[in-house]
C-alpha cells in the first residue's frame, strides 16, 4: 500500500469518527429539544383551590421588563435570596383576574422581599387593589417590618397587621448625589463638558463640588410633588388626616420615647396599622375563611406565578378577538444597536415597533416608557419608527412609568397622545457630551505626548492630549444643534412653538402632574388608561385584546441562562461567590455612575440623559445586615 493510500485511509477513518461524533451530538441535541417540547406540552395547568387566598409576594424591584443578563438573574436565583426583579404587569394582571374569580376570597400581600420601586409603579398596583376591594373582597397585609415603598402598598389594604416587635420606616423622599470634581482634580483628569440647557445637571458631578442652585430649585419641585402624592394616597387609603405622615415623621423621636421605643405601638397609635399581630396569628385566623392546607397547616393559598399560569392558560383558550392593541415596552437606558430586554436598543426597539406595524391584527400601539434616556441617535431611530406607525394608520399612545426623561421623553414626542403618572419624572429636554482627557494625569507620571497632524482636528480626540479650542467649539456647536433638534421634535409633537418649548425645556425635570399642566403630557393615568385611549383612537370599541410585543429569548440565550444558573449554584454551595458587602452597597452610586458612562455609545457622543432618580439611602443599603433572623 502506498503512502498516499495510507494517508487517505487514515483520513477516511478520522472523518468517519468525527462524523459519528457529530451525529451523536446532533442526536443528543434533538433529544434535548424533544424533551423540552414533551415537558412543555405535558405540563398540566396548575390547579387553584376552590377556596383560597391569592398570595402576592413581589421579589426584588418592580420592573416593566425583566432584564435578560444571565449572570444577574442566575446569581439572584442561585444565592437562595429573592429574584432581583418582579414584572409589574404580572402583579396587576393577577389582581385584576382575581377580582371576578369566585375561588379567590381575598388577597394576602407579603411585601417582605420587595425592594425599592418607583412610586408610579406602586400607584399602578394601588389602582387595581382599590378596584379589587370594590368587588367586596378583602386585602390583608401581615408584616414584620415595612419600609416606605412596602408601606405604600400595605396602606392600600383594608387590614394591615404588624408584628408586636415590628416597625414602619417612613422618611420622605430625598435626592443626593456624589460630586467628584475634587477627586478628579487630584487625579489630574480634565473632564471636558459640553451641554445645552440651564438645568441639564447630569454632568455637574464632574465639574462641581456641590449641587447648583438651578438643580436644587428643580429638584425641590419634583421631590415635593412625589412626597405630596405619597402622603395623599396613603392618608386617603388609611382614612387619616392629610398631614398625618409629616407629623408622624416630625414627632417620631419624641413620640417613640414616650412609648419606650416601642415602634409597633407607635404605628398603631398613629393609625398606620389595624392591629398588632404576628404573621402566624393572621394565618391561623384566615383558615376560618378559606380553609386549611393539610400539607402546610396554614390557610389555603395560591401563589402569584401559579395563579397566573392558570388564568392566562384559560385566557389563551378563550381568545377570539382578531383586533389587538399592541404594547411595546421601552425600559432602561437608550443605547445604540441591538440590546437585550431591560435596555432600550435603537435597532432592537425599532424591530419590535416594525413588527407591530406589519402585524395586521395590531390596530394601535401603546409604547410603555420607563427610561432616563441615553443615546440621542438611538432615540431618533425609535422616534422615526413611531412616526412610521402613525403613517401606517396605527395610533400610538405613550404610557409613562417611573421615568420618561431626556431620551425617554424624546421617543414619546411623536405619539398621538401621552399619558403619565402624577409622579412620573419626565421632561429633562437637554443634551450633553462628556470627553475626559488624561494629559495632566500622565504628566504626573512623567509621560508626555507630542506629534503632529495634517489639520487642526487631526488627533484632536486623543484622550492623552488636551482638547484643542477648535475641537471644543465643534463639540459645543454639535450639542447646541442637537438641543435645537430636540426642541423641534417636541414643538412638532406638542403643537407648540420652539420658543415656548425652550421656556419649559433647558434640561428641567418635571413631575407628571406639572408636566401635564405645562403641556408636555396630555393626560394623567396609568397603562390601562393609555390602552383604552389607543383602542378609542383606532375605533375598536370594546372588542379588542392587548398583546405584548417583544423579542423572545433565543434557544442559545435560554441554554446560557441554564448553564450560568447551574454554575452559580455550585459556586455559592462551595462558598466561591461572596455575598454583597456593605462597602459595595455604599459605593453603589459611584459604581453605577461609572457604568452608566461606560455603557453610553452614541456614535456622535451626544446624550439626552437624566440622572433624576432617588438613590437608596444608607439604611436601605445596609438593610438586613444587622437584622435578627
Amino acid at each position: 500500500m502506498g503512502v498516499g493510500a495510507a494517508v487517505r485511509g487514515f483520513l477516511g477513518i478520522l472523518w468517519r469518527l468525527l462524523d459519528g461524533v457529530r451525529k451523536t451530538l446532533h442526536l443528543i441535541l434533538l433529544l434535548t429539544i424533544a424533551g423540552f417540547l414533551v415537558a412543555a406540552f405535558h405540563t398540566s395547568i396548575p390547579s387553584v383551590p376552590k377556596s383560597a387566598a391569592l398570595v402576592i409576594a413581589p421579589e426584588g424591584e418592580l420592573v416593566e421588563q425583566l432584564a435578560t443578563d444571565p449572570l444577574r438573574r442566575a446569581f439572584g436565583q442561585a444565592s437562595g435570596g429573592p429574584a432581583p426583579e418582579t414584572l409589574l404587569k404580572d402583579v396587576t394582571d393577577a389582581i385584576d383576574a382575581a377580582k371576578n374569580d369566585s375561588r379567590i376570597k381575598l388577597i394576602v400581600l407579603d411585601l417582605a422581599q420587595m425592594d425599592k420601586s418607583g412610586l408610579s409603579k406602586l400607584q399602578e398596583i394601588a389602582a387595581v387593589l382599590r378596584d379589587f376591594r370594590l368587588s367586596g373582597k378583602r386585602v390583608v397585609v401581615a408584616a414584620d417590618f415595612l419600609d416606605q415603598d412596602q408601606y405604600y402598598l400595605a396602606a392600600q389594604a383594608g387590614e394591615v397587621y404588624l408584628d408586636p416587635l415590628g416597625s414602619i420606616e417612613i422618611t420622605g423622599f430625598s435626592y443626593y448625589r456624589m460630586f467628584l470634581k475634587e477627586a478628579i482634580d487630584k487625579l489630574g483628569v480634565d473632564v471636558n463638558i459640553y451641554r445645552a440647557g440651564t438645568y441639564k445637571s447630569y454632568t455637574d458631578q464632574y465639574s462641581r463640588s456641590e449641587m447648583s442652585a438651578a438643580e436644587r430649585q428643580e429638584s425641590t419641585v419634583w421631590l415635593d410633588a412625589l412626597w405630596n402624592s405619597y402622603q395623599q394616597d396613603v392618608t386617603r387609603a388609611r382614612s387619616l388626616p392629610s398631614k398625618a405622615l409629616s407629623e408622624y415623621i416630625g414627632d417620631e423621636p419624641a413620640a417613640l420615647a414616650a412609648v419606650n421605643g416601642d415602634a409597633a405601638k407607635l404605628a398603631l397609635q398613629k393609625g398606620l396599622v389595624t392591629a398588632l399581630k404576628s404573621r402566624r396569628q393572621v394565618a391561623d385566623e384566615l383558615k376560618g375563611l378559606v380553609g386549611e392546607d393539610e400539607d402546610t397547616h396554614s390557610f389555603n393559598a395560591v401563589g402569584l406565578n401559579q395563579y397566573l399560569v392558570s388564568v392566562r392558560s384559560k385566557l389563551v383558550l378563550k381568545s377570539k378577538s382578531t383586533a389587538h392593541v399592541g404594547i411595546v415596552v421601552a425600559s432602561g437606558e437608550i443605547l445604540d444597536g441591538r440590546q437585550p430586554p431591560g435596555t432600550i436598543g435603537g435597532d432592537s426597539t425599532v424591530d419590535v415597533l416594525r413588527q407591530a406595524r406589519y402585524d395586521n391584527s395590531v390596530k394601535a400601539v401603546v409604547l410603555r416608557v420607563d427610561s432616563p434616556g441615553g443615546s440621542m441617535f438611538a432615540s431618533e431611530q425609535i422616534l422615526r419608527e413611531v412616526q412610521n406607525l402613525r403613517k401606517a394608520g396605527k395610533p400610538v399612545v405613550v404610557s409613562m412609568s417611573t421615568y420618561a426623561a431626556s431620551g425617554g421623553y424624546y421617543i414619546a414626542t411623536a405619539a398621538n397622545q401621552i399619558f403619565a403618572s402624577p409622579t412620573t419624572l419626565t421632561g429633562s429636554i437637554g443634551v450633553f457630551s462628556v470627553v475626559p482627557t488624561f494629559a495632566r494625569t500622565l504628566a504626573k507620571l512623567g509621560v508626555a505626548v507630542d506629534g503632529l497632524g495634517t489639520t487642526p482636528l487631526a488627533g484632536a480626540m486623543r484622550l492623552d492630549r488636551n482638547i484643542s479650542p477648535e475641537m471644543s467649539k465643534l463639540l459645543q456647536n454639535s450639542v447646541e444643534h442637537a438641543y435645537a433638534v430636540f426642541m423641534q421634535r417636541v414643538a412638532d409633537g406638542r403643537k407648540k412653538s420652539v420658543e415656548d418649548v425652550d421656556k419649559i425645556a433647558q434640561g428641567r425635570v418635571w413631575a407628571g402632574v406639572d408636566a401635564q399642566r405645562i403641556g408636555l403630557v396630555d393626560h394623567l393615568g396609568g397603562l390601562k388608561d393609555a390602552t383604552e385611549a389607543a383602542a378609542k383612537l383606532a375605533d375598536l370599541g370594546s372588542d379588542y385584546e392587548t398583546q405584548y410585543i417583544e423579542s423572545d429569548l433565543s434557544l442559545r440565550e435560554q441554554l446560557l441562562m441554564q448553564l450560568h444558573s447551574h454554575v452559580a449554584r455550585a459556586g455559592y454551595a462551595l462558598g466561591l461567590f461572596p455575598g454583597p458587602s456593605s462597602i459595595a452597597e455604599i459605593l453603589d452610586p459611584v459604581i453605577r455612575q461609572a457604568k452608566d458612562i461606560a455603557r453610553l455609545n452614541d456614535p456622535r457622543g451626544l446624550y439626552a440623559y437624566c440622572w433624576c432618580q432617588e438613590p437608596r439611602d444608607l439604611r436601605q443599603a445596609l438593610k438586613g445586615s444587622t437584622s435578627l433572623k
